[in-house]
């Protein structure tokens, strides 16, 4: 079991999407270890409300999601919803608008965020932890997409994203195999960013995370803004947003701030603004 400090928590999808705040960190923890974290609906809608109450919690600058237990990330949907939920074309396409809205939230957030990975990574799993910033991952994580082993599509957006970091040949060997890969290789192949023993994951991705949250965040978000805009066809690059943010740092408090404590030979004391 991954050694987690557990400060207050606050509960969604009937105790199966939990939150929390420590030291300018959020954590979103996906906890059904009995179903290895596998995603329902209602889990879905948690994830969407932990995920605006952090975005929107002035004290958060960082934010981990993690699975519960010790055997999966998210091991993907939950299958035994899909007689109700994905039996055909249009209930999965309704499945699919109801879950929309939080993956487009994650793509968009804000704010930094670190995907910490152990176990099953695998199908929705891979779609969560792709759209966060940063995937540290256990030596112990598989992952893979198992589309072709139930006969279902595999969404544009999740494609778009497994493309843009494996490559389509990788992406291709993924989805028509459903082969599930072994944390070496999906550090390798770039699937992940690093990969780490079980008992050092955690306070690992927890040093980073503090790294990030003692670092200055308009900073940061100006590298996240530049870094989703390099990313884009060139005609759809928002060059002002790019030139808003660099003129935001230029002119902040932090700034100053960063000048000051560097002549001052101490540790700076960002506000963010």
């Amino acid at each position: 079991m991954l050694d987690i400090p557990k400060p207050a928590e606050i509960s969604q999808a009937d105790g199966k999407i939990l939150h929390s705040v420590s030291d300018g960190v959020g954590v979103i923890t996906f906890n059904n270890p009995d179903k290895r974290n596998a995603m329902s609906l209602e889990m879905w809608e948690g994830l969407g409300y932990a995920l605006t109450a952090l975005r929107d919690d002035p004290d958060v600058r960082v934010v981990i999601l993690i699975g519960a237990g010790d055997k999966a990330f998210v091991s993907g949907a939950d299958i035994s919803q899909f007689e109700k939920t994905r039996h055909n074309a249009a209930a999965s396409e309704e499945y699919s608008k109801r879950s929309e809205a939080q993956r487009a939230l994650l793509a968009s957030y804000p704010k930094p965020t670190i995907a910490c990975i152990r176990g099953f990574c695998l199908g929705g799993g891979m779609q969560v932890a792709m759209l966060t910033d940063i995937r540290i991952a256990s030596d112990s994580s598989q992952f893979g997409i198992p589309a072709a082993k139930l006969g279902i599509a595999y969404g544009y957006d999740g494609l778009k994203h497994l493309v843009s970091l494996v490559g389509p040949s990788w992406a291709r060997l993924i989805m028509y195999t459903g082969m599930r890969i072994e944390a070496a290789e999906a550090l390798r192949i770039g699937l992940v960013d690093r990969v780490l023993p079980d008992t050092e994951l955690w306070e690992a991705t927890m040093e980073i995370a503090r790294t990030i949250s003692g670092n200055a965040p308009l900073a940061i978000k100006a590298a996240k803004i530049t870094i989703a805009e390099v990313l884009k066809d060139e005609s759809k690059r928002d060059m002002e947003a790019i030139k808003a943010i660099g003129r935001a740092c230029m002119d902040s408090e932090d700034f100053r701030e960063g000048r000051t404590a560097f002549m001052e030979k101490r540790k700076p004391q960002f506000k963010g603004k």
